[in-house]
């Protein structure tokens, strides 16, 4: 066989030390969720806005499933607020009206006292009231964001597998719990500012124009001119949140590769933390231009619109003036419409603040109902069907695989039939679609073209949970679940009744595992985690040991061994196959598959497949296949002769 060498990129394209990227990531594409939010942005300012009720009602619907009775009482709550201001105007009025009809006199103090206890008493209300909404919203916000977390938690523990190749799902998974699920909890207090500001907002302007119709109009001039800034504001914040979602992606990357441990070791031994460092500093320096240069602009919107009401509320007072000057309006009344005009102005501000918040937090909650929506689109779907309990055959026929985002299939147009009792091995060269086959045939991946039998149900119409309790698979590199020792091996199988522990001594004794228990502290009760000082991280091929003893222990009708022995020694690897041989011939009830770069330990295959570039080039018995001329005869004894050499020179 030959391999062809393709030719490297230039050395701007490897190197840093000219400023040119270190992580090849600079021109990743904008995301189409990302790239829907710019089209709303782009679409005009009315379907923008569009969007604050979707949001408020979202935030609603949480709370109402959550809490109904606490929703109820806070909007009861926030009204009845706004009710005692309006309330508090109107016996402002009474106490001008006795003070200053006909001038003050101790007479009309005393005749106005019991209109100022009313005052009094309105406000002492309006303080208790303000105290129950902080009560009841700090009792109704965090239950509110645990059941938009869960919301997110659930849809995506739904999904299909397949959904995770998906970089893009990644990231809008990423971005919908980060900022959907803080947007929808923030919002909850939003929702409250706002309620109780429009409530106090029309007590005010209902009450100055009682007094006199004009004054109303012109209170709202300053509320048109906050709310285009809030409108604006947050617009400009959405926008760049969506341009920088890339460099933000590419921020994130370089951090992990910066910091974490799965690399410090080469990180360290390549001496690569400066040139990391340097790369980090570089995309963060952008972001922090693009963040100053929001805030110059978000400022000037701001000010101008702070301006334009500053202008509404000269009006206003110009028009009392005016109504004052021309005896439209008495100077009693004219105290209680100053302070009806003070009070509009600061639930004004109250509720331009609140819009403005809820507004821009209506942005990522539609991410985070884009979320939700992918979520169900990729959901697991359910059936009646159920695949059968042990299959005879596994049967794929012209099956063809692609990945998210890639042009290339993986695997093209392959067919084979697995039976029941067989042992098959899956080799090829890195890359050739070994581990994707595998993923296809016991239904984890759907296939891009063809269909996969389980004797004559096809996968594509079975419920996915009952595909998936019959397989096993034993990872190459399996899961560091933070449990016990010995959970790490039972979760394989929760439900399976195993009171003597004989299926649980008999998967630790075939895979090697016990000894990797003899050396922990506590043995099977020791927790295993990186995240904890306190408890035991193992090597990876302890972490493979403890893989494959979970499979063994899991005792499914079709069991995958995905590269099980790639971190062992030859003594525990030869110990394993051995495991697997036996678990694979006992009572000829399982489909067995086992992918191995180690052609040595397929030899008792029963069947095997090579495959090349994603294709089924051939498939025999070991003795068939070494008789041929084909890749499996070349691969075989490349590595055989270093073996060979390796006993010659010894």
């Amino acid at each position: 066989m030959t391999t062809e060498t393709a030719d490297p990129p230039s050395h701007r394209e490897n190197s840093s030390s000219d400023g040119e990227p270190l992580i090849g990531i600079d021109n990743l594409a904008t995301p189409d969720w990302a790239l829907a939010g710019q089209r709303v942005l782009s679409a005009g300012w009315w379907q923008a806005v569009r969007s604050l009720p979707v949001a408020v009602a979202v935030v609603v619907r949480l709370a109402w499933r959550t809490a109904p009775w606490l929703t109820a009482l806070a909007a009861g709550v926030h009204v009845v607020s706004g009710g005692v201001t309006a309330f508090g105007l109107l016996a402002t009025a009474n106490v001008f009206a006795a003070l200053l009809s006909e001038g003050p006199t101790p007479a009309r103090v005393l005749d106005s006292f019991p209109a100022l206890m009313v005052v009094v008493a309105s406000y002492a209300a309006r303080a208790g009231l303000d105290s129950a909404v902080a009560a009841v919203e700090g009792t109704l916000r965090p239950r509110v964001a645990m059941a938009a977390d869960n919301e997110v938690t659930t849809a995506l523990v739904g999904v299909r597998l397949l959904a995770f190749e998906d970089a893009d799902f990644r990231e809008l998974a990423r971005k919908g719990e980060r900022f959907g699920v803080r947007s929808i909890e923030s919002s909850v207090s939003s929702i409250a500012d706002l309620l109780a500001s429009l409530v106090a907002l029309a007590a005010a302007v209902v009450t100055a124009a009682v007094l006199d119709p004009w004054l109303a109009p012109t209170l709202l001039l300053a509320a048109v001119a906050d709310g285009w800034a809030a409108a604006k504001v947050a617009k400009l914040r959405y926008r760049h949140f969506l341009r920088v979602v890339t460099r933000d992606l590419r921020k994130a990357v370089i951090e992990e590769a910066a910091t974490s441990r799965t690399l410090a070791l080469e990180r360290h031994a390549l001496t690569l933390q400066q040139p990391l460092l340097g790369e980090y500093r570089r995309i963060a320096a952008s972001l922090v231009r693009d963040e100053v240069r929001l805030a110059h602009r978000s400022t000037l919107v701001r000010l101008v619109g702070r301006a334009a009401a500053g202008v509404g509320t000269g009006a206003a007072y110009l028009v009392l003036g005016f109504l004052l000057y021309t005896g439209q309006l008495p100077l009693a009344l004219a105290g209680t419409a100053a302070l009806a005009m003070r009070t509009s102005a600061t639930a004004l501000s109250n509720t331009m603040n609140a819009i403005n918040f809820l507004y821009e937090d209506s942005f990522y909650i539609d991410i985070y109902l884009r979320l939700l929506g992918e979520a169900r689109r990729r959901r697991q779907s359910r059936s009646a069907i159920t695949a059968p309990a042990s299959p005879r055959r596994i049967r794929l026929e012209g099956v063809s695989f692609t990945y998210p985002g890639q042009d290339k299939p993986v695997l093209e147009n392959v067919t084979i039939t697995l039976h029941r009792g067989e042992i098959v091995a899956l080799v090829g060269e890195n890359g050739s679609g070994k581990s994707t086959l595998a993923k296809i045939l016991t239904g984890l991946y759907p296939p891009t073209e063809g269909t996969v039998f389980w004797d004559d149900t096809d996968l594509a119409t079975a419920d996915p949970a009952s595909i998936h309790s019959r397989i096993a698979v034993i990872a190459q590199d399996p899961a560091r679940w933070p449990m016990t020792a010995y959970r790490n091996i039972t979760v394989g199988r929760l439900d399976r009744r195993d009171p003597a522990h004989r299926a649980w001594h008999a998967a630790v004794s075939q895979s090697g595992a016990d000894e990797v228990l003899a050396a922990l502290p506590d043995g099977a009760d020791t927790l295993l985690s990186r995240h904890f000082n306190t408890a035991q991280d193992l090597s990876g091929g302890q972490w493979q040991r403890l893989g494959i003893a979970r499979g063994l222990y899991r005792d499914a009708p079709v069991l995958v061994a995905d590269e099980p022995t790639a971190a062992l020694d030859a003594k525990a690897e030869a110990r394993v196959f051995q495991a697997l041989g036996n678990a694979a011939t006992h009572g000829e009830d399982r489909i067995t598959v086992m992918i191995t770069h180690r052609l040595a330990n397929v030899r008792t295959a029963d069947r095997i497949l090579v495959l090349d570039q994603g294709r089924l080039v051939e498939h025999g018995t070991h003795e068939q296949l070494l008789a041929g001329t084909g890749p499996y005869r070349e691969l075989y004894r490349i590595q055989a002769g270093a073996y060979q050499a390796g006993n010659a020179g010894a």
